[in-house]
């Protein structure tokens, strides 16, 4: 990927002191305008902290989370192997899982043990789960409302009529539609991003994509026909902020194109 791009330097650094050297331009890496990733708590307030001189970043991208809405068409075994991908990320991680029964919340809760017996980071997954919670909701539209307000990370729908609930999504980084749609695929394959929001920013921010790498400048041309169309309005808009420099930097050139004295 990276020769595709032209890029004939990789640097293989991580952590706090990434965040610095890129920052700051420590050699022999380059001053940064922007930097983007994921990584844990530390690594997520350093690019908070740069941001405020001067470095774009992408979002707080903090510990993983996912929330997986399930009815009675969904798969225990599959819904319990989702939420336990999330939760082997680390203790601060948090999974939630929607259902719509009790008993459905308990063979996913079977089946979450089951999983646990044979997983090599289980100890790390089960300090996840101690901060995660199942809720036992009345209807899908129930749960699209607390998912919403909630705002997951990531968003499994594992529902009837998936596709037609994805509508209903207001508040998500990254949804995933269907049985057959587990978040690992997001992570490696599917062609998605998966530096996405966490903690509730997705209520304001997007996942990272082509887009974030770019940016624009805006440019404007008035010819003198078009001042003169626009200039009383922009004088008069300045006027009634108090800004009679801005107004002036305008009317001097009106009287400029009237042949009038200044």
């Amino acid at each position: 990927a990276a020769d595709l791009c032209g890029i004939d330097k990789v640097y293989r650094i991580g952590g706090v002191q990434a965040i610095g050297a890129m920052a700051y331009g420590i050699s022999p890496l380059a001053k940064a305008d922007k930097l983007f990733g994921p990584g844990n708590q530390y690594v997520t307030m350093a690019k908070q902290l740069v941001s405020r001189q001067g470095i774009a970043i992408d979002m707080p991208a903090g510990p993983s989370e996912v929330l997986v809405m399930a009815d009675e068409t969904a798969d225990p075994t599959f819904v319990a192997a989702d939420l336990i991908s999330q939760a082997e990320h680390g203790p601060d991680s948090q999974v939630i899982l929607l259902c719509l029964s009790e008993e459905f919340l308990q063979t996913v809760l079977v089946e979450l043990d089951l999983i646990l017996e044979t997983l090599p980071r289980a100890e790390m997954a089960r300090k996840s789960l101690d901060n995660s919670i199942g809720i036992v909701l009345k209807d899908t539209d129930e749960m699209l409302a607390f998912s919403n307000e909630y705002a997951p990370e990531h968003l499994i729908l594992s529902v009837d009529g998936a596709s037609e609930a994805a509508n209903g999504v207001v508040n998500a980084g990254s949804v995933f539609i269907g049985n057959y749609s587990p978040e690992s695929a997001g992570d490696y394959a599917t062609g998605t991003n998966h530096t996405l929001p966490t903690n509730g920013y997705a209520r304001a921010y997007s996942g990272l994509t082509t887009q974030s790498f770019m940016k624009t400048i805006q440019y404007q041309e008035l010819t003198p026909n078009g001042l003169m169309d626009l200039g009383p309005d922009v004088i008069r808009m300045a006027e009634e902020e108090g800004l009679d420099g801005h107004a002036r930097a305008v009317s001097v050139r009106l009287k400029k194109i009237r042949n009038e004295k200044f």
